[in-house]
Parts: structure tokens; C-alpha cells; sequence
């Protein structure tokens, strides 16, 4: 029987050693367990899956697919939980990397979302699997690393593209550099944008057992410090990180901010529009070093930035501002 292994399974040999399929008894699920999902009907665009090299492809009617329950909380996109899934079994892709879950909520624009009813849950000798199953034994390593800390004010702002800019320019600098995302929803595709610019090792949640960062704050908090501990592990110059959505969604954007601490050198805030720049500051209480993202796109709105903040807008897609921006980020890293 053939699987699609989507990229929540990159950190397993699922795809390697023989596993059973078993359902499961509901009272005993849980976020992060490996099940398998039966592809019900057409999803258009929303069809395909991100394998466990990054690469996308499409799936049919009928595919199994296996992946892993978690929780989304999209703001432009949709929302999603896999405790709502009801008796009939059906649930939905909540991201191509397979973070499944029942869709509760979605943007009026968005197409629906892949379908697919639950087959069973993955297990080896009576035991469900999961993906805390297999994340290595963490290093003891304390993390005091020089860190730039990209954030946003929500999805969709520009973050990926700054950190990718960011780790150009420092390996041009002849630096060896980490690229982490630390909080937000599976996806493979953000660390390796990382990976493609020139980081020389990529690391995110996923390889800590989470399949999205919306977990109890202790426990995300324990994880976040193994993922601290496996890069620090690379003795890494500096570590570019990126935190998924904002730091006010139920990400735990303040707890990644809390446990990094003074080996933050620099935040880059990427930012939706000139208002949410005002808002994140406000909220969050965070005066960001570099102001980025959709709402440096013209110069009028980094007009409005500096009328609304105080603060420069830098765009990191015009070169002279780019070299700016990178001005403040090697100050702030003592370069």
C-alpha cells in the first residue's frame, strides 16, 4: 500500500520501517500522534502535501496520507483542532505539511481545505506512535548565542524573506550561521528557505516533536529549551530564528522571547502595515531595533511608521535600504 509521508514524518523512519495501522481509542489521543488519513474528494489548490524533503505533490481521491494531529490558529487563513474532530472520523489538512485537524474556522476568500477521514493511528508493537518518539537525545548544551530575532505582526509579513536576506549577508561575512524557526504551525519550507540562503545548519519545532508551537507553556517551554540546546550544539557564530505569527497568538512568541533573553543582539520586527507596528509595540511592550516587511513596501508607508513610532522602515527588497538595515544589524551584533 503506498503512503504520502508529509513533512511532519521527516523526523521518523516511517517511511523506512514497516508500522501497522490501528484505530485508536479517542480518549487516548493526543497532539503529535502519527496517524493515517484517507483523502476524501477534491480540494483544488489545497490538494497537495509537502513531502518530507520539502517537495510538494499533488494528491487524490483516496491517498493515504500520514501525518500528525495538532492545532492551528491562522489569522488570515484558518483555524483548526484536532479535538473537534467528530464521530464520523473526518478531519482536514490544516498546512500541506500534514498538521491535521478539524477546520473551525476559515477566511471567507480561502479555498476549502483538503478532507480526510481517519484510517488509524500509526503503531509498532501495540503502541502508537508519535513524534516525541523520536527526537534524538538532547545535547547539554547551554544556549549563549549572539541571536537576531525576527518576529512579525502576524503571518504573511514578511519574516521568512527578511531572515532569508539576513543569513545572505551574514555568511558573506564569512560567519556560520544556524536558521531556526521556534514558534508557529508544521511547514518544512521556512527553514529550508533558510537552508537555501546559505545557513549552514536548520533546525524548527518540528524536530523537537511539536507539530505546531500551541501547546501548554510548560511543556512547549521544556521543548523550546532541546531545541535551544540542539543548536547551540552547532556552536554557531550567530543564529538567525524566526517566530511564526506574532507574539501575541497563542504561538508562545513570549515565551521564546523570555528563554532566548539577553542573547537577543537584534529584532527585526516584520510588520503587516504601519498600524501593527504601532500595535505590536503597544501591545507587546518590544521596541524592535529594525522595521520591516509589507509595511516598508512604499515610502509612504515608512512615512508612517516613523510618524506612528518613531522608528525607521527598512525594505528589504531595495538594496540601499538592505544595506541600511544590515548596518544596525552588525552594530547591534558587535561586528
Amino acid at each position: 500500500m503506498k503512503y504520502f509521508f508529509s513533512s511532519l514524518t521527516r523526523i521518523s523512519n516511517l517511511a523506512e520501517d514497516p508500522f501497522n495501522i490501528e484505530p485508536w481509542n479517542r480518549d487516548d489521543w493526543d497532539a503529535g500522534d502519527y496517524v493515517v488519513g484517507r483523502v476524501v474528494g477534491r480540494a483544488g489548490m489545497y490538494s497537495r502535501v509537502e513531502l518530507r524533503n520539502g517537495r510538494m505533490i499533488e494528491v487524490v481521491e483516496g491517498d493515504l496520507v500520514v501525518g500528525a494531529w495538532g492545532i492551528r490558529r491562522a489569522t488570515l487563513e484558518a483555524v483548526g483542532d484536532w479535538t473537534h474532530i467528530g464521530d464520523d472520523g473526518m478531519f482536514n489538512a490544516l498546512t500541506a505539511a500534514g498538521l491535521f485537524g478539524r477546520v473551525t474556522s476559515i477566511a471567507p476568500l480561502m479555498p476549502p481545505l483538503m478532507r480526510l477521514r481517519y484510517v488509524g493511528h500509526v503503531t509498532r508493537g501495540g503502541r502508537k506512535m508519535t513524534m516525541g518518539d523520536f527526537v534524538p537525545p538532547v545535547p547539554d548544551v547551554i544556549y549563549d548565542i549572539p541571536t537576531v530575532i525576527v518576529i512579525g505582526t502576524s503571518m504573511s509579513a514578511g519574516k521568512t524573506t527578511a531572515a532569508k536576506r539576513i543569513i545572505r549577508h551574514l555568511k558573506e561575512l564569512g560567519l556560520h550561521i544556524v536558521g531556526t524557526k521556534l514558534t508557529g504551525a508544521g511547514r518544512y519550507r521556512d527553514v529550508l528557505a533558510m537552508w537555501d540562503s546559505g545557513a549552514d545548519d536548520i533546525y524548527d519545532f518540528v524536530d523537537v516533536g511539536l507539530p505546531s508551537t500551541i501547546a501548554d507553556p510548560d511543556f512547549f517551554r521544556s521543548r523550546l529549551r532541546d531545541l535551544l540546546a540542539l543548536v547551540a550544539s552547532r556552536r554557531p557564530d550567530v543564529v538567525v530564528a524566526e517566530a511564526g505569527a506574532s507574539p501575541l497568538e497563542p504561538y508562545n512568541g513570549e515565551i521564546v522571547l523570555e528563554e532566548l533573553g539577553e542573547n537577543v543582539r537584534c529584532t527585526v520586527l516584520c510588520a503587516s502595515d504601519p498600524y501593527a507596528v504601532s500595535g505590536v509595540i503597544a501591545g507587546f511592550g518590544y521596541e524592535p531595533d529594525v522595521v520591516a516587511g509589507m509595511a516598508t513596501n512604499t515610502t509612504a508607508s515608512v512615512e508612517l511608521v516613523k510618524k506612528l513610532t518613531g522608528h525607521r522602515g527598512f525594505s528589504f527588497m531595495i538594496p540601499e535600504e538592505s544595506d541600511d538595515a544590515f548596518s544596525v544589524i552588525r552594530q547591534r551584533l558587535g561586528l
